[in-house]
């Protein structure tokens, strides 16, 4: 990790725990005002995210031979679906402020990845692509916030609370299989340097099938978290739900392994920092069977964007540092969860 990159994540830690601080010293100070606060609440909801996941990245190389074109390559990990495990709770540790801890874990339910290289002789187009299935692996994050209550809505009709945090993000992806889709002239043609083309028009040699492990890709993001959540009850039992999330700093953390680059290190062989924003949203409603277990149902947009960073290429004979000039991660798809209160 470089000097910067260690700077930023020690930015990331001490703004969470200055998050964390403030709220104990509001929490504490508010318990001292208050001599007759109800006994604290907690609010469970487990549930899962059905969703769907996009992640693609790109660097620009062309500083390093004029064959190569702008952007040198693009990875794309597209229509990855999981089915997350998502349990969210809340404690209540004086009537108006509150903790929250969400854990959610899923295996990939499939997907693939297209690999786009480019050259300069082909003007901007590929010059060469490959697809590859995703046969597993998984994702797992967590969200540590804490907040207070801004406002309580007039006839016990719902409330607005904000809150700050962290959240920490991981995937891992594995590749399969190689299928040539494209390889132009320039491609299959020239040279790159020691006999060495882009790809062959025929396809790979020898073939690549579907038991093959092609790529391993693993991703952190490490954000910080302010936003603000909202329950408004159009009845007794049913509410509309609202949260949005917005990410200021995020760190992005990216580790491939190219099980069939021979001239690249395999652990990793390309890793990637950088830096960027992001936003959470949970749109939903609630119905509550009873005074205490209820239905939550929603939909869920995740979205965090690289701004600047770097990639390295960790050759056998030494390594290379290039820019990244794209890296975003995309996950929405439907949530439902059973909501208990107590």
């Amino acid at each position: 990790m470089t000097g910067w990159s260690r700077r930023a994540f020690v930015a990331v830690l001490c703004g969470w725990l200055t998050i964390v601080g403030l709220a104990c010293t509001v929490q504490v100070e508010a318990a001292q005002e208050s001599s007759t606060e109800s006994r604290p609440r907690f609010d469970v909801v487990v549930g899962t995210w059905i969703s769907t996941g996009d992640t693609r990245w790109a660097h620009n190389a062309s500083s390093s031979s004029p064959l190569l074109g702008d952007p040198t390559s693009k990875l794309i990990y597209k229509d990855v679906g999981t089915n997350v495990f998502d349990i969210a709770g809340t404690l209540w540790f004086t009537p108006r402020f509150f903790g929250r801890l969400n854990i959610g874990v899923a295996g990939i339910g499939g997907g693939r990845l297209r690999d786009y290289d480019y050259l300069a002789a082909d003007g901007g187009n590929p010059s060469s692509q490959t697809n590859s299935d995703l046969s597993g692996d998984g994702m797992w994050y967590l969200n540590a916030d804490a907040g207070g209550r801004v406002t309580s809505f007039a006839n016990h009709r719902g409330w607005l609370d904000v809150f700050g945090g962290f959240q920490y993000w991981h995937t891992k992806y594995t590749a399969v299989g190689l299928a040539q889709v494209t390889c132009t002239t320039a491609g299959s043609t020239i040279d790159l340097g020691g006999g060495n083309f882009l790809c062959n028009s025929a396809g790979p040699s020898p073939p690549v099938g579907s038991s093959t492990e092609v790529i391993t890709n693993t991703t952190n993001w490490y954000s910080l978290r302010v936003g603000g959540r909202t329950e408004y009850r159009l009845t007794r039992q049913f509410s509309l739900l609202g949260s949005v999330a917005l990410l200021p700093l995020s760190i992005i953390e990216n580790n491939d392994i190219h099980h069939l680059r021979s001239d690249l290190q395999q652990n990793p062989s390309i890793s990637m920092l950088g830096f960027g924003i992001g936003a959470d949203a949970d749109v939903g409603a609630k119905f509550m069977f009873t005074k205490n277990v209820g239905l939550n149902v929603g939909y869920r947009v995740w979205w965090n964007h690289m701004i600047d960073g770097n990639v390295t290429f960790h050759g056998v004979d030494g390594s290379s540092e290039y820019p990244l000039t794209q890296f975003d991660s995309l996950r929405h798809g439907l949530t439902a969860g059973l909501n208990f209160t107590f």
